[in-house]
């Protein structure tokens, strides 16, 4: 019988080259190396990981810090914690026509975007609108379940003006569509008009925090070991992905992985306290936005939402990614 500690861990999508960390961890053993067994189900966006792990039925998971402020404030203490801040530079964005006519945030009052069903980008939609000066409801929105290799070409075509999504994400199968994307997209991306939000993290539930905090310790301590292998080899990092979902597209999630390490791993803060940590500052910012967009009565503290209890000691974290 085996002593390992098994964890199951929810991802935010489908296996993909920006989650490669994870898989070129389990590869080389560095769960195991903690005395653990992460098993891995694939997700359905960064803001859905967070109930789920809330409800028990995950241990961990890779989710979003802004979602993460809003059910907080609702569910205290079922909430889950962020223990390594992933992306130190928010991923969203609304993608927009390179040639189009809006070019500022406050050009999409009175246009038609497109979102998937629960995408988090659209989700914080309420606060880009609020600190950029313009009421959300101005804007219509439609969801859509084709994937955004279909609805980019649909929305060049006219059929919406704009897309929410990830930046790299939509760069990526907008070349699966056969366009290029430094060609044929404009950004709006959150990380310029919303500059103190994070990204992804790392998540645990509040069981796991306080029943095993040693297993928690092993499980970002082994995924900073896979962060640090993949900023050394970034094709081995795909490779990992790929045995993983050999179906996927090798090369557009190579490209995927390499333009999520340039932009929303890239903030120059990791130069400073290095990979995983979180800025106590920008946090306070971020939860006073999502506050006042969403109406939140009670707040998170910074402490609730993020721990750096957790995180490897400074001269172990990773600071090559710094811009």
């Amino acid at each position: 019988m085996s002593s390992l500690l098994r964890l199951d861990f929810i991802l935010n999508t489908f296996y993909s080259g920006p989650q490669a960390w994870f898989f070129l961890a389990d590869d080389r053993g560095y769960f195991r190396d903690e005395g653990l067994e992460v098993c891995f189900t694939e997700g359905d966006t960064l803001a859905n990981a967070v109930p789920r792990i809330a409800s028990g039925a995950f241990d961990a998971g890779y989710g979003d810090m802004n979602a993460l402020v809003e059910f907080a404030a609702a569910q205290p203490a079922e909430a889950p914690v962020a223990v390594y801040a992933m992306h130190n530079r928010s991923p969203y964005t609304i993608a927009v026509p390179a040639t189009g006519p809006v070019r500022t945030p406050q050009d999409l009052v009175g246009r038609l975007l497109a979102t998937h069903p629960g995408d988090a980008a659209w989700r914080m939609f309420p606060e880009f609108a609020h600190a950029n000066g313009f009421d959300h409801a101005s804007v219509l929105v439609e969801a859509s379940d084709l994937p955004h290799k279909d609805i980019v070409p649909l929305m060049l075509e006219g059929q919406w003006d704009g897309l929410f999504g990830f930046v790299n994400t939509i760069n990526a199968q907008t070349l699966e569509a056969g366009l290029d994307p430094a060609a044929v997209l404009r950004h709006l991306p959150w990380q310029e008009h919303v500059p103190s939000f994070y990204g992804a993290a790392v998540m645990v539930s509040q069981h796991l925090r306080q029943q095993h905090p040693e297993a928690v310790r092993g499980l970002v301590r082994a995924i900073n070991r896979g962060l640090a292998d993949v900023v050394a080899d970034i094709d081995a990092a795909t490779d990992a992905v790929v045995r993983r979902n050999p179906a996927i597209d090798r090369a557009a999630n190579r490209a995927r992985l390499a333009g999520t390490l340039a932009l929303e791993m890239a903030h120059p803060e990791s130069a400073g306290p290095g990979m995983g940590a979180a800025d106590a500052g920008r946090l306070k910012e971020a939860i006073a936005i999502i506050a006042a967009a969403k109406g939140l009565a009670q707040p998170p503290t910074v402490d609730q939402i993020f721990d750096a209890g957790f995180l490897p000691p400074e001269g172990e974290r990773i600071r090559t990614l710094a811009g």
